[in-house]
């Protein structure tokens, strides 16, 4: 049985959200694709319900787990030595048994001031805990065979051979973030929107048909992507 977890990280809940909006379709399609198994879905909204930013007793739980060889994470409790460990662990725990529970993660990964936004960054925070995601006998990742789709949107052009190429800070921050958490690099899907302030912005006015057709292509990316059936007898051992 196959399993999503979507994200959403923008800001805006008005409707109007492009990486909203494809986030969604992404889903839909998904549900669709995979029958039944379509309702193991669980949906996250980072906005309506923000992740907590880390504070000194998250620091030092982790800190105390590294001296300690990093135990695996059924028996973190027992190394928990206050109160405020507890809560951090509590807060910590479940977003963690989100994403290993997911054979597709789906972001929607607005670009703010050349990044994630906060909101997205903070969940990446917390689920990055010490030794986590790997396996307590192999050594090997958790996340090496889950795939994950980051649907990126932009303001203005930031693509290859843009001028502003080198001004994307997101997508090489979020294929490095996961690739170091273990996910295989074959795994990694980046699907990007781009100059989608180009009906709001006067000086954009003239890209939009720029901004419709990668729009258009987005939508499809999309669509490809989560009708895509992942391998039988997948593990993540």
């Amino acid at each position: 049985m196959t399993s999503l977890l979507h994200l959403d990280s923008s800001a805006d809940r008005s409707g109007d959200s492009v990486s909203r909006e494809l986030t969604a379709l992404f889903a839909e399609t998904w549900r669709a694709e995979h029958g039944r198994a379509g309702d193991r879905c669980r949906y996250r909204d980072l906005a309506a319900d923000p992740v907590p930013p880390l504070d000194t007793a998250y620091c030092t739980l982790g800190r105390r787990l590294e001296r300690n060889g990093l135990p695996s994470p059924a028996d973190i409790g027992a190394w928990i030595r206050s109160p405020a460990e507890e809560r951090e662990w509590a807060l910590t725990r479940p977003l963690i048994t989100e994403l290993l529970a997911a054979d597709t993660v789906v972001i929607g990964a607005p670009m703010y001031n050349f990044s994630v936004s906060a909101l997205l960054k903070a969940w990446i925070d917390r689920v990055g805990f010490p030794g986590v995601f790997t396996h307590p006998d192999t050594g090997n990742s958790l996340l090496h065979a889950t795939r994950v789709v980051v649907i990126t949107t932009r303001g203005g052009s930031y693509g290859p051979g843009t001028p502003r190429e080198a001004w994307d800070f997101q997508t090489p921050y979020l294929r490095a973030y996961f690739g170091k958490q273990g996910v295989a690099e074959e795994n990694i899907h980046f699907v990007s929107a781009e100059l989608t302030m180009a009906a709001v912005v006067p000086h954009l006015a003239h890209q939009q048909p720029l901004a419709a057709n990668s729009l258009a292509s987005a939508r499809e990316e999309v669509t490809a992507l989560a009708a895509a059936r992942l391998p039988v007898g997948r593990t993540t051992g």
